[in-house]
């Protein structure tokens, strides 16, 4: 996961988009490319978007989106100081706590 951020940060860098890697930037990216994800499935029954990933077409897309979800996440994640994989242990914990298994 670090190896990756730094990757994503090193290319912002030689391409000089650090200026506009705000967290406002990034996390509005981010919302877009959630979208973009979520535009695949649009309108698609239960059934159909179980199906999504076995048509080689489709299946592309949607990993081209988690991709670039994941990458606007970990570059939020870099300008404002956050380690994604601790905040998610975190919550999980949290988590736990507020939804305990029943008995």
């Amino acid at each position: 996961m670090d190896a990756l951020s730094r990757r994503l940060t090193d290319f912002a860098a030689a391409r000089r988009w650090q200026p506009f890697h705000t967290p406002k930037n990034l996390a509005a990216a981010l919302s877009v490319e959630a979208g973009e994800l979520l535009e695949i499935f649009q309108w698609l029954t239960p059934e159909q978007a179980d199906a999504v990933m076995e048509d080689p077409g489709s299946a592309h897309r949607v990993r081209d989106e988690v991709a670039d979800v994941l990458a606007y996440l970990l570059q939020f994640c870099t300008s404002v100081g956050v380690d994604p994989l601790a905040a998610l242990s975190e919550k999980i914990d949290r988590n736990e706590l507020r939804f305990p298994r029943p008995s």
